[in-house]
């Protein structure tokens, strides 16, 4: 029977191609999506679950407020770990992280800039199980300026050699040597580093303080470790420790500063969830966030869903055209279940085709994906839980996509249907229709989300940001001509191409930040003090970067105090409390790890400007009078970059010889602050439109069937003096009263979604009413061409043809 009913199955397929084809084409793109969509999420839900204490390991994170100001920070001192290890018999290991900068490696004539580089602890190796495939796993990291690299490393620096024991110049020190050579690190996670250097290299990571926050630190704990019980016991761990420290450097007792509202907490965040709920100070790398999973698994389950509901209305709408044949396989003896395998058979046949089409599509779409996602994702033919998972989807999708019709058309009553006298159309499809507004309701919601994502891009693209980003160009790595730095920023400003140049460490991007504690005089005490933002700039840089000065003066080589002088900003002045006028004021910071204070004047305030996302409030920020060398930022007024550039590169090459010359542009660095939101829009953009592909294939064979169910009502109305326009307003009303309730529906869904969505940033766009207005004319529009061409068709017909049997 089986073999009979596929038979049979694919009969009808052929004997109905057009229909045949847009069912499988809008079946085969749904389930493409899905897949694409399923690959994303289980990779995002991945993270951090490829060694085998995972589930066991926390990272330690501190929070607190001071004066008012709150932070949340993924680092700690760098005593923290050893302490917990020592005072916690739940703690069994940990290992600390130091992320400074992205150093040059140069070996032989090979010079790399590592992106991916960190300090770390000999423990790195057994806590994340690093594979050590050569060198001695028990003392890799174990002495000073010992580094490790992963396979990809070490063929990028000594290509076919043995990286084992080679020396390798870091930075400027040529004495740091090769110790092993680790298996590439998993992608899915939310550290990737090609290079480790050992900690004990830094003088920093042996203070023993717990206010010097620079370290990611994680801790191994015991299988079953109360977590309630430990967290119980953090406040008098930290009141033990930090306390002395809170008394000398802010000059207060722990219970004053708990009393004046000020606060500092830990917590231990389990490490798998760091990829998509952290986003913390001090972070590794920039993480997900876990509504882009929900929000994907909601496309994907939608788009799915459409593509399931194109076959209900299809094989409901073909019922008439069915329902004979029904009839006659039960006059003929043919009982209820015979006839729902045969539909089911039909469906299931659809479902298989269109997943061996979807995965096709999928594979050919995936490098496409990849790049819009920013990953790396493969389609795992080799493991049988996705041939399996593929196996079940057949049966799944022909299931339900095929059991309302098949439970449905097998109803029929022989005598009723060989009569003649079944009622079909549009008008008798009340479920039909409420699918279509299903369809058309997430295709609206997807529209809207693009449309918005779009617009909170525009606005972060044309928003005042308080500096002019416009026409800088940053020659990167400064310092790599070492004592002819000041040599090369002077040639350069000379140029007629360049308004004015400066050398900085520090941009308006969240990458490039600092934290010190200020306070108001040149004592702390409580209420004074406030964490800011600090940068060293020179006396070009306001004006290289265009930030405005609205009161005091900059910088002057006429002030030999300005090495003591500091500027800062609306938000800094705000949160300093200074009475009267600020200028001339002292404001004081700890140079020291001994508690000694510098105090600085002030002698100017800046317009608030955004040095971070705008995700982010401003922030208090104070500029100081520095020797950074990380970035000489050029003010230019050329549109012949090339040739810039050209005449920079010489310069270089004279004074920085045998250096690496790498420039970028402020604007492309500002830009890449908001990849997420970009690829988030891109993928909505792109899934929207399949969206609406998938629900106008359906609508495309659900008009054409509702045209020929009604060809004899055109007819008489044509007969009876019916314009052509008239008929295709008839044909098409009905269709259009679904989009608008689609719309009523859909519209509210998106602006609740998207409106939460846009809490995410500080400063954001409205949603207007011009966005929804777009959507709901675009999808009317959308809905009425694509039923338009079956309209038409139907209106142009010769009466005569459709009548000549009555």
């Amino acid at each position: 029977m089986i073999k009979n009913y596929l038979k049979v199955a694919f009969r009808n397929l052929l004997r109905n191609k057009f229909y045949s084809i847009l069912n499988i084409s809008g079946l085969a793109i749904g389930i493409a999506c899905c897949l694409l969509i399923v690959l994303f999420v289980t990779d995002e839900l991945s993270y951090d679950r490829y060694y085998d204490n995972s589930e066991n390991t926390y990272r330690l994170t501190m929070a607190g407020a001071l004066n008012g100001s709150a932070f949340d920070l993924a680092v700690v001192g760098d005593v923290v770990g050893k302490t917990l290890v020592e005072d916690f018999p739940e703690v069994i290991e940990y290992v600390r992280f130091r992320q400074n900068g992205s150093p040059f490696i140069r070996s032989g004539e090979n010079i790399f800039k590592e992106e991916k580089y960190v300090w770390a602890d000999q423990s790195v190796i057994d806590i994340f199980d690093l594979v050590i495939v050569s060198g001695d796993p028990s003392t890799a990291l174990s002495a000073p300026k010992s580094l490790m690299m992963s396979e990809t490393a070490a063929k990028k620096y000594f290509g076919d050699q043995e990286a084992i024991g080679q020396q390798v110049e870091f930075g400027q020190a040529k004495d740091y040597r090769v110790t092993a050579v680790y298996k590439d690190i998993p992608s899915n996670t939310h550290f990737d580093f090609d290079v480790i250097g050992s900690l004990l290299t830094l003088d920093e990571s042996r203070q023993n303080m717990w206010m010097n926050m620079n370290f990611q630190t994680y801790v191994v704990l015991t299988p079953g470790a109360d977590l309630a019980k430990m967290a119980a016991q953090f406040p008098d761990m930290l009141k033990k420790y930090i306390g002395p420290e809170v008394k000398k450097f802010l000059n207060i007792e722990w219970e004053e500063m708990e009393q004046a509202g000020s606060s500092l907490a830990f917590a231990l965040q389990p490490v798998v969830d760091i990829h998509l709920t952290s986003d913390l100070q001090g972070e590794l790398d920039a993480n997900s966030d876990k509504s882009y999973v929900y929000i994907f698994s909601a496309i994907a389950f939608f788009i799915l869903l459409i593509a399931c509901i194109n076959f209900m209305n299809l094989a409901t709408a073909r019922s008439a055209h069915r329902a004979k044949e029904v009839g006659v396989r039960k006059v003929l003896g043919s009982v209820k279940s015979q006839l729902i395998y045969q539909f089911l058979a039909e469906s299931i046949l659809i479902s298989f085709i269109s997943f061996v089409l979807a995965v096709g599509i999928a594979y050919l779409a995936l490098p496409f994906f990849n790049d819009l996602s920013a990953k790396q994702l493969v389609i795992p033919f080799e493991n049988p839980l996705f041939l399996g998972s593929i196996f079940a989807g057949v049966l799944l999708v022909g299931f339900l996509a095929g059991s309302y019709p098949a439970f449905f058309l097998s109803a029929f009553k022989p005598v009723t249907v060989l009569k003649g006298s079944l009622s079909n159309g549009m008008k008798s499809g009340a479920l039909r229709s409420v699918l279509v507004v299903i369809q058309f309701c997430t295709s609206i919601f997807l529209v809207i989300g693009t449309l918005v994502i779009l617009n909170q891009l525009e606005f972060i693209q044309n928003k005042n940001l308080g500096f002019d980003r416009d026409q800088v160009l940053i020659v990167n790595d400064a310092y790599l001509a070492r004592g002819n730095t000041a040599a090369l920023k002077t040639k350069i400003e000379s140029f007629p191409e360049v308004k004015s140049a400066s050398l900085s460490g520090f941009l308006p991007t969240p990458s490039n930040n600092n934290m010190n504690l200020y306070f108001n005089g040149v004592v702390p005490s409580e209420g004074t003090q406030v964490i800011m933002s600090s940068w060293t700039v020179d006396y070009e840089y306001l004006e290289t970067l265009g930030i405005d000065l609205i009161e005091g003066r900059n910088f002057s080589r006429d002030f030999a105090t300005d090495s003591t002088a500091i500027i800062i900003n609306e938000a800094a002045l705000k949160e300093l409390e200074i009475e009267g006028d600020p200028l001339g004021k002292i404001i004081g910071t700890f140079v020291s790890n001994e508690g000694d204070i510098q105090g600085f004047t002030i002698v100017g305030i800046v317009k608030d400007f955004h040095y971070q996302t705008l995700k982010s409030k401003i922030g208090p920020l104070a500029l100081q009078l520095g020797n950074s060398t990380g970035l000489l930022n050029l003010k230019v007024n050329t549109r012949d970059y090339a040739g810039l550039l050209g005449k920079l590169e010489s310069s270089w090459m004279e004074l920085a010889p045998n250096q690496p010359f790498e420039t970028s542009f402020l604007d492309d660095r500002f830009n890449r602050m908001y990849d997420a939101e970009q690829r988030l829009g891109k993928i909505f953009g792109v899934f929207a439109t399949l969206t609406i592909v998938v629900a106008c294939l359906g609508l495309f064979g659900l008009a054409a069937y509702t045209a020929e169910n009604r060809i004899k009502e055109v007819g008489i109305r044509k007969v009876l003096g019916a314009s052509v326009g008239q008929i295709v307003f008839l044909l098409s009303r009905d269709m259009g009263k679904l989009v608008l309730i689609a719309f009523i529906f859909g519209a509210p869904l998106a602006w609740y979604a998207m409106n939460n969505w846009l809490q995410g940033f500080e400063y954001r766009t409205s949603i207007g009413w011009t966005i929804f207005a777009m959507t709901a004319l675009g999808s009317l529009f959308i809905a009425l061409i694509t039923m338009s061409y079956q309209s038409l068709k139907a209106a142009v017909s010769n009466p005569v043809k459709s009548l000549r049997t009555e």
